[in-house]
């Protein structure tokens, strides 16, 4: 019961910070408001595992979540170049259903097949990251090239890997892991942002929004690491990549935005798939 409420946190979580970035993201570069999440999560993080005196990681721990923490953002910047080409209504639910998969596969091979019940529950929660990452409803047209699906596919493995990882790095630690995995971050961005030449500080009127982001973040990622602590890497992720809700719901709260009909429906199998993982 931990690990299914700290993975149901760990989505509203992150979906109220996919909500402020989203927000920031109207007025700065979408890498911008990457960026500048990454440090202050950063800056929190060290500040936390410092004062607590968390034990150190091992190395081969540490090199995980390094490289969860590159994976991660890399994900981020397809996902938001996916979202900048116009597609929109493929980028969402592709990468989201991609990144819930992976550690399914992965956790059916190394911790064994979760139980009939628990994998109804799995599929109806794909089913909802799939309806709830719709756009007004659907997408206009059903009609998908290759290349349509190529940086989705590519994100949602880097999401779907991230999630991996950091669960595997992150079994003797919170704090750390969460260090190693946001260092790897910002320098993975700052790489990014020296090579294209771009500013890296976005207008001082939208740092308390990508503050509220970063904290948000932060706290998502440390939910799902303690909920993959307290139970299986796949309902954990599952579970967790159900935040695509939370955003919407928020939308709807603060943007008046209606929800569609499919966004509906999602929301319900996601309640459903919840019941089932926790019989």
């Amino acid at each position: 019961m931990l690990s299914i409420l700290f993975g149901l946190t760990s989505a509203l979580t992150w979906g109220a910070a996919d909500f402020c970035g989203g927000l920031a993201s109207r007025k700065v570069k979408a890498y911008q408001a990457v960026l500048f999440g990454e440090v202050v999560g950063l800056a929190l993080l060290l500040v936390a595992a410092l004062f607590i005196g968390e034990p150190p990681l091992s190395w081969s721990a540490w090199l995980m979540c390094t490289i969860a923490g590159s994976m991660g953002v890399l994900g981020l910047l397809l996902f938001f170049l996916a979202m900048a080409k116009g597609q929109m209504s493929v980028a969402a639910p592709v990468s989201a259903l991609t990144a819930a998969i992976l550690p399914v596969i992965v956790g059916s091979l190394l911790e064994g097949f979760p139980g009939g019940l628990t994998f109804i529950g799995f599929a109806l929660a794909l089913t909802a990251i799939w309806f709830i990452s719709q756009p007004d409803g659907g997408p206009k047209s059903l009609r998908l090239r290759l290349a349509d699906l190529s940086l989705p596919l590519i994100a949602g493995i880097s999401f779907g890997v991230y999630l991996i990882l950091i669960y595997r790095g992150s079994q003797n630690g919170l704090f750390w892991p969460m260090v190693s995995s946001r260092l790897a971050g910002v320098v993975t961005m700052m790489i990014y942002t020296l090579v294209t030449r771009q500013p890296f500080l976005p207008p001082k009127s939208v740092w308390p929004l990508l503050i509220l982001n970063g904290v948000l973040d932060v706290s998502g990622n440390g939910l799902y690491i303690l909920a993959g602590q307290a139970g299986r890497m796949d309902v954990a992720a599952v579970l967790a990549s159900l935040y695509p809700a939370s955003t919407v719901v928020l939308a709807g709260l603060f943007l008046h935005e209606r929800l569609s009909r499919l966004q509906l429906d999602g929301i319900l199998a996601a309640l459903a798939a919840t019941v089932l993982m926790t019989v």
